[in-house]
């Protein structure tokens, strides 16, 4: 009869929607174990007691969670490679950037320490120069009052032997009474005015040499009063050279000494960008870089978890003609 075909037809297809349910939780089960799929077993599991329809949606409802996940997953990746390349970039910059600011500071360092020493020397230099210039003129106004002393002296001695000469010459020549009667001791000498060595020779000898005193200290006084300027020029010269390189030094110095604190400043906020970038990579690392299993064989499992289910949703998916 009628009723009895459709009950056998029905039974058929019950016993084939048996058998589709075994063989696709066989399969699961079996890929479950597999690739150690949480997910595949429990799904097989949940086959055998569970009409078709649900069957089915069970599936289909973790095939949708798995495409999602593995987009997720693929963007995450994505993600992460971007933020790791662009951090590695960035540690490398500000490590470099550092590594230069310090060695810039230790320049300055050098040049400020060098550009101190010399402005030391040069600070003693024209110390040195003043109390030499002093000296100096000390010296000279010494030599200078000694000398003009020296030459009034011969010049006073010129003039009394001069004098001396004079008064001489004429009592040699007239004889008079009266001298020798006012100066009766110059009597003994009437014999000498005509011997070697007479007092008049004698007196123009020590003329002579008063003489040559008096000439030889003038000249003395100027070849000194020469030198003396000369050397007052010179030092003078040298000390306001000294003087100008000091204040030049001292500019470039404070100017180096700016600029390293802007560096030192600089270093202060590269190393905060670099201790940052450090930061976040320790941050980067257990999100990107220190998982169980790698992305490529997660990408690889989760489309073989894929796979299976499509299999197991053919399988249940074939259509029977009773």
């Amino acid at each position: 009869s009628n009723r009895k075909a459709v009950s056998l037809l029905q039974l058929g297809r019950s016993r084939r929607r048996v058998s589709a349910n075994q063989r696709a939780s066989e399969l699961l089960q079996k890929r479950a174990h597999q690739l150690g799929s949480k997910a595949l077993a429990a799904v097989a599991a949940q086959i055998p007691g569970n009409a078709f329809a649900k069957v089915i949606d069970m599936i289909e409802t973790l095939l949708e969670r798995l495409k999602e996940e593995a987009a997720a997953e693929a963007d995450h990746k994505a993600w992460c490679d971007e933020q790791l390349k662009a951090n590695k970039l960035k540690r490398g910059k500000k490590t470099a950037q550092a590594s230069q600011l310090s060695a810039d500071i230790d320049t300055f360092s050098a040049e400020i320490a060098d550009m101190g020493a010399t402005i030391d020397k040069l600070v003693n230099q024209q110390a040195d120069l003043t109390k030499a210039m002093q000296e100096a003129t000390a010296q000279r106004e010494a030599e200078h009052a000694e000398n003009t002393a020296t030459i009034a002296d011969a010049a006073a001695g010129i003039e009394a032997v001069q004098r001396a000469i004079v008064v001489l010459k004429e009592f040699y020549s007239s004889q008079s009474s009266s001298l020798l009667q006012q100066v009766p001791e110059m009597a003994a000498y009437k014999g000498m005015q005509s011997s070697k060595g007479g007092v008049i020779g004698m007196l123009e000898v020590i003329e002579t040499d008063f003489s040559r005193l008096k000439a030889d200290t003038e000249a003395g006084e100027k070849a000194a009063a020469e030198e003396y300027e000369g050397f007052m020029e010179d030092a003078k010269g040298s000390k306001l050279k000294k003087h100008e390189a000091e204040v030049q030094l001292r500019l470039d110095k404070d100017q180096a000494e700016f600029e390293r604190g802007q560096t030192k400043k600089d270093l202060r906020a590269t190393e905060e960008e670099l201790a940052r970038a450090n930061k976040y990579f320790e941050y980067l690392k257990p999100n990107c870089l220190e998982v169980h299993v790698n992305w490529e064989e997660r990408v690889a499992r989760r489309k073989e978890e894929i796979e299976a289910l499509k299999q197991a949703y053919a399988i249940l998916d074939q259509k029977s003609v009773g």
